[in-house]
C-alpha cells in the first residue's frame, strides 16, 4: 500500500447491527449556562413566549437530537424534582452543592418536556439516587406517566398538563461510584438501591426502560468491578448500563489524540464483555445494553465551580479542528459497536462543554458541531462492517494506527447509504478508492468535508466559519468504485442511493 493511497471496502450484506436512533442524543444539566442563558433565557430578545432561545432551538433541530438526558449529571444527586414544578413564583431558590451555584428552579420537569417537544427529541429523565429516595424516584414516574386520578398525576394536571408525558427512558442516578458525588454509595449499596428504585418505577409503568449507573470512567479504581457488581444485583430490573468518558489533548500529543477511537473501542469492548459475563452467570434471558450518556472533549480550561452565582460561566470550552476529528471518530465507534451501544448523549448541548455558545446577540457553532450534524443526519438503517486498507501513522500512545478511521451505514428500505471517513494524518492527503462490493448499482448523492491545515484552528465570534463542513463534488461511481482525495486532518462524508 502506497503511503498516499487507501482503499475502503463497503458491502451492504456485511452488517453489524441496526443503528439505534438514540445514538444521537444530547444532555442538558443544571450547570453553568446550559439551561439558563442557553436553553431558557426569557430576558433575551431571541426568546420565544416560553422563554426558549429560538436560535438555540434552531441549531438543536439541525443536530436532529433523538433523545435528551436531564437534569444531570452531578446536579442530579442533590436535586428535589418537586422544586422545579408548579407556579414559578413559588419555586424555591436553592444552593446547588454540585457546582456551587444558585439554582432558581425556573426551569424544571414540565419545561423540559416542552423543550423536548420543541426540538422533536425523546425525553430521558434521571432520578436522584444521592439525597433522593426510591419513593421520590417512583413519585416522579407517577407524575410524568400516570393517568390522572392519583396524587402526583393530579398534581401534573393541576399544573396544566392533564395528559401523561409517557417518558420512556430513565437514568437511575448518576456516577454513584464517584466520591465527588452527593450521596456517594459503594457498589453493593448502589446496586441494591437502584434495584429497588427500578422495581418501584416499573411498577408504576412497566413500559419504561431504566439505565443503571456504570463506572464514571475507565480510570476509576473500581472499574469494571463496579459495573459487574451493580449489574449482578440489579440485572433483571434494568435495561441499560451507563458509560461516561471525557477526553482531551492535555498531553499535547496530537498523533495519539487523533487515534482516540482505539481507547473508545477498548472501553466499549470491556463493558460488552462484562454484560455478556453477567448475563451468562445469572442464566438470564434478559438483555442489557450500553448507554454512553456522557461523552465529549473536555479540556478543563475554564472554571468548573461557581461562587454562588446564578448561571455562572463554567466549563465553556473552545473546540478545535483536532477536537472535531476526535468527535467524528467517536461517532464512527458508535456505529461500529451498534450491536451493544443503543443510547448516546453528548455532554452538553449548549454553553457547557458544548459546541454551541450563546451571547445576548448571537450563537456560535464551534468545529465539532459539524461532524455530529453530518452523522446524525445521515446514519440510518444498519451499520456496516467496513474493511480499510490504509497507511499507518506512528503514535507514542498506541503504536502504529491506520491513517483512516471509517464507518458506514445502509438503509435497505430506502436504498440510502453513507460512508464516514476521518483522515488522521497531519501531513498526507490520501487518494482513496471507495469500493462497494455488493453489486448494487448506486450513485453518490452528496458529499461534505471538514478540513484544515492547523489542528488547533477554531471558530471564534470574529471568524465563526473558520472550520465548517463544506459541500464537495460527488465523485462518479464506475464499476462499483469511486475515487476521491482525502486531505490531511479531514472528515469526509459521502451519501449514496441504490437504484
Amino acid at each position: 500500500m502506497s503511503r498516499n493511497t487507501a482503499k475502503i471496502f463497503v458491502d451492504a450484506n456485511r452488517t453489524i447491527a441496526e443503528i439505534s436512533p438514540l445514538l444521537f442524543g444530547g444532555f442538558a444539566e443544571h450547570m453553568g449556562r446550559c439551561v439558563y442563558e442557553g436553553i431558557y433565557d426569557p430576558k433575551s430578545p431571541r426568546a420565544d413566549e416560553r422563554g426558549f432561545r429560538t436560535d438555540v432551538l434552531e441549531a438543536l433541530r439541525e443536530q436532529k437530537y433523538s433523545v435528551m438526558r436531564y437534569p444531570g449529571g452531578n446536579f442530579l444527586s442533590g436535586y428535589n424534582w418537586l422544586d422545579g414544578v408548579g407556579p414559578k413564583d413559588q419555586r424555591p431558590r436553592r444552593r446547588d452543592l454540585a457546582w456551587f451555584s444558585i439554582e432558581t428552579n425556573q426551569f424544571g420537569t414540565d419545561e423540559f418536556i416542552e423543550f423536548c417537544r420543541a426540538i422533536d427529541s425523546e425525553p430521558m429523565l434521571a432520578v436522584n439516587m444521592g439525597t433522593g429516595t426510591i419513593q421520590s424516584a417512583a413519585d416522579l414516574v407517577e407524575y410524568c406517566n400516570a393517568p390522572t386520578g392519583t396524587y402526583y398525576a393530579d398534581l401534573r394536571a393541576k399544573y396544566g398538563h392533564k395528559e401523561p408525558y409517557n417518558v420512556r427512558y430513565w437514568c437511575v442516578g448518576n456516577e454513584m461510584d464517584g466520591p465527588w458525588q452527593i450521596g456517594h454509595l459503594d457498589m453493593e449499596e448502589y446496586g441494591k438501591k437502584a434495584r429497588e428504585a427500578a422495581k418501584m418505577m416499573k411498577w408504576h409503568d412497566p413500559s419504561i426502560k431504566t439505565v443503571l449507573c456504570g463506572s464514571s470512567n475507565d480510570q476509576m479504581p473500581t472499574f469494571p468491578e463496579w459495573d459487574r457488581t451493580a449489574l449482578e444485583i440489579a440485572w433483571e430490573h434494568v435495561d441499560y448500563l451507563s458509560i461516561h468518558h471525557y477526553t482531551n489533548n492535555s498531553a499535547g500529543d496530537t498523533p495519539s489524540y487523533l487515534a482516540s477511537a482505539i481507547q473508545f473501542e477498548h472501553y466499549l469492548d470491556t463493558l460488552d464483555g462484562t454484560l455478556r459475563y453477567v448475563k451468562a452467570k445469572k442464566r438470564s434471558k434478559h438483555d442489557v445494553y450500553l448507554s454512553w450518556d456522557e461523552w465529549q472533549v473536555w479540556n478543563f480550561s475554564a472554571p468548573t465551580t461557581g461562587k454562588w452565582d446564578e448561571a455562572p460561566h463554567l466549563a465553556e470550552e473552545i473546540y478545535t479542528l483536532e477536537d472535531a476529528l476526535v468527535v467524528a471518530q467517536w461517532l464512527n465507534v458508535f456505529l461500529r459497536r451498534a450491536h451493544v451501544l443503543k443510547i448516546a448523549c453528548v455532554a452538553q448541548i449548549v454553553n457547557i462543554i458544548s459546541w454551541l455558545q450563546t451571547r445576548p446577540d448571537g450563537l456560535l457553532k464551534q468545529t465539532s458541531f459539524y461532524p455530529f450534524k453530518l452523522v446524525s443526519n445521515h446514519a440510518r438503517g444498519e451499520s456496516l462492517d467496513v474493511a480499510v486498507q490504509a497507511p499507518t501513522i506512528d503514535t507514542a500512545k498506541w503504536g502504529g494506527v491506520p491513517a483512516l478511521d471509517v464507518s458506514a451505514s445502509y438503509d435497505a428500505a430506502s436504498g440510502e447509504g453513507a460512508v464516514f471517513i476521518v483522515n488522521r494524518s497531519e501531513t498526507d492527503a490520501l487518494v482513496t478508492d471507495v469500493v462497494w462490493q455488493d453489486g448494487k448499482t448506486l450513485t453518490v448523492t452528496g458529499g461534505w468535508q471538514l478540513a484544515g491545515t492547523d489542528p488547533k484552528a477554531a471558530n471564534t465570534w470574529e471568524e465563526p466559519n473558520n472550520i465548517t463542513a463544506q459541500a464537495i463534488q460527488a465523485p462518479a461511481v464506475e464499476d462499483g468504485k469511486a475515487t476521491l482525495q482525502l486531505p490531511p486532518l479531514s472528515f469526509t462524508v459521502l451519501t449514496t442511493k441504490a437504484a
